[in-house]
């Protein structure tokens, strides 16, 4: 309660003592000429705070003719909020009265023997009391019990009642409202910007979206699950609010006895609510719309293949194969008649015996699928180097399989390296440009090999080089400077990766001219190997370019103004000659 409302309780103490004999007996004349009126606006609160600075207001007004006139103003509670309990206290708090016309009593009813608690009393009436002829009037602010600080959200209505005491004795009667809010902490109404809705193909109610897909055969049991979390504003798990969620193909619910392709769900859970998806037997891609009262999230999607693989697009990824397991060799796309990615079991085998004594085998290898790419990978086993000649299938067995991919040649390459070579993947660069340098150990035939760690393919230093790479980091240079060589498999478009060699990312100078980087060959390579290697590229300053070219204009320029010189003096000579 603020300084300024407390003296304003000390003040309304003050006139109601002033007031209090005028009161002990009510006149039994009628004195008003016109019969009170009321204007009341409403109020407002929260959970825990009550006070005048959101309070309502009550104005009281009338027309007295005699200094034994009063109003009596009361109030009474007319309904409250469902489960809420009944306020232990109604204030009218004095805000101002007409004084400018005449001079007024406001004096409190309740307790009246004894001086007033401003802190705990119930104000549930008040006197206005004239103290002459003229206009009566005074505006109360009013309140419920600030002192209890837990209240249910909702509207708290009382009627307020003002009584004359003299005039025609009519009573007027006004409801004053008392609305409480939630606090932002308390809301239960959802935000765009705190809540989320994820699909994934488990219940873990971790903050990711996955790829999911399934064959689409109908079932009982759930292949997908879309995880929703309501958040209110201030990021308090407290939201609640129904969840609408639709899908053009398939079914969604939260249980057997619950699920459609639109259905209303309740969301009762602080930690976020997991619905299920369910095939029903329709392939193609589920479009799934997830929405609340406040809040629609981005679509998301679930894939539901046919049982059968229609193509399957076999590609190699791993160029040269080690003797012995290849994990990622061959990659596979599979879709289904419809066109939908079929993610189903496929199997890699070799396609003849001979191919087999190569890599693999004859009998199905089972093929892994990775979801964040869309794809299955299939592993390789080396076992002699050469070329081999593999196909996958969409069964366990060549006899069962519906579809078959294209033939592919996979290489095993059990070389020993021989030599090593250093290479940019360009020749020349704009000024701090990104560098990719890779590091490639090559076999007897210049080949690349499969890949692998040497523990030194190259000599003590590393990697030097002549000019500065832009903003070198100390992990890069430490990583230069090593000797140990750690190649990669597959190549990748992403990251720059290449098949069989070590990736550098750098930097190019920021100015032109030439860069070189050098190295020796290690004690891995064989003795006739371990000499110098290099690899220069350019710089192309397009600032220097322009200035040279300039400059080569302008020698130009001065030549031709030479040239024009001479010939003007020619000229002149031949007219000379002429007049002469």
């Amino acid at each position: 309660m603020s300084t300024k409302t407390n003296f304003k309780r000390i003040a309304l103490v003050a006139v109601a003592s002033l007031g209090l004999g005028l009161l002990s007996s009510v006149p039994t004349q009628a004195a008003l000429s016109i019969a009170p009126t009321l204007t009341v606006t409403n109020g407002t609160a929260t959970t825990s705070t009550a006070d005048s600075r959101t309070a309502g207001t009550v104005k009281v007004y009338a027309l007295s003719t005699a200094n034994t006139d009063s109003v009596i103003i009361t109030a009474v509670m007319k309904s409250k909020p469902t489960g809420a309990t009944t306020p232990t206290a109604f204030y009218f708090l004095l805000q101002d009265t007409l004084t400018a016309t005449m001079l007024m009593n406001v004096r409190d009813t309740h307790n009246a023997a004894a001086a007033l608690n401003t802190t705990t009393d119930t104000k549930t009436s008040v006197a206005v009391m004239s103290t002459g002829s003229g206009y009566l009037a005074a505006t109360f602010k009013v309140q419920i019990d600030s002192l209890t600080t837990t209240r249910t959200v909702g509207d708290y209505v009382y009627t307020i009642t003002a009584t004359p005491h003299g005039g025609d004795g009519v009573v007027v009667t006004k409801d004053v409202t008392i609305t409480v809010g939630a606090l932002a902490a308390e809301s239960k109404v959802a935000s765009a910007a705190t809540s989320a809705a994820y699909v994934r193909d488990d219940t873990d109610k971790t903050a990711a979206d996955e790829i999911v897909s399934s064959v689409n055969t109908a079932s009982n049991t759930a292949v997908g699950y879309i995880f929703v979390f309501l958040k209110n504003a201030s990021s308090a798990v407290a939201a609640r609010e129904s969840v609408t969620i639709t899908t053009n193909i398939g079914q969604v619910g939260d249980g057997a006895s619950n699920r459609g392709r639109s259905v209303v769900l309740k969301y009762n859970n602080d930690a976020g609510e997991n619905y299920e998806f369910y095939p029903d037997g329709t392939s193609g891609v589920a479009t799934i719309t997830i929405s609340t009262p406040s809040v629609t999230f981005a679509n998301k999607t679930i894939s539901l293949y046919a049982t059968a693989a229609k193509t399957l697009t076999a590609t190699v990824a791993t160029p040269n194969n080690a003797v012995g397991t290849n994990s990622d060799s061959v990659r596979v796309t599979a879709l289904d008649s419809n066109g939908v990615v079929w993610s189903g079991a496929a199997y890699i085998y070799a396609s003849s015996a001979a191919d087999a004594l190569i890599a693999g085998s004859q009998t199905p290898a089972a093929c892994t699928w990775d979801a964040a790419d869309n794809r299955h990978e299939c592993p390789v086993t080396g076992n002699t180097a050469g070329t081999a000649k593999m196909k996958v299938i969409d069964a366990s067995t060549v006899a069962l399989a519906t579809a078959t991919s294209n033939e592919v040649s996979v290489v095993v390459n059990s070389n020993p390296v021989a030599s090593v070579k250093l290479e940019f993947d360009k020749a020349s660069y704009a000024p701090s440009e990104r560098v990719r340098l890779y590091v490639t150990p090559l076999d007897s035939a210049g080949k690349t090999i499969a890949a692998g760690t040497w523990a030194n393919l190259l000599g003590t230093g590393g990697i030097s080089y002549t000019a500065g790479f832009t903003n070198m980091d100390t992990a890069t240079a430490a990583a230069l400077a090593g000797v140990s060589v750690t190649t990669a498999a597959n190549t990748s478009a992403v990251t720059g990766a290449k098949a069989g060699s070590r990736l550098f990312t750098l930097y190019a100078p920021a100015s032109g001219g030439s860069f070189t980087v050098n190295a020796l060959g290690g004690s891995s390579l064989p003795l006739a190997a371990q000499v110098a290697v290099s690899a220069t590229a350019t710089v192309t300053d397009s600032g220097a370019a322009a200035l040279a070219a300039v400059n080569a204009l302008a020698t130009t320029v001065a030549s031709l103004r030479t040239l024009i010189t001479t010939l003007t003096n020619l000229v002149l000579k031949i007219q000379k000659k002429v007049k002469a």
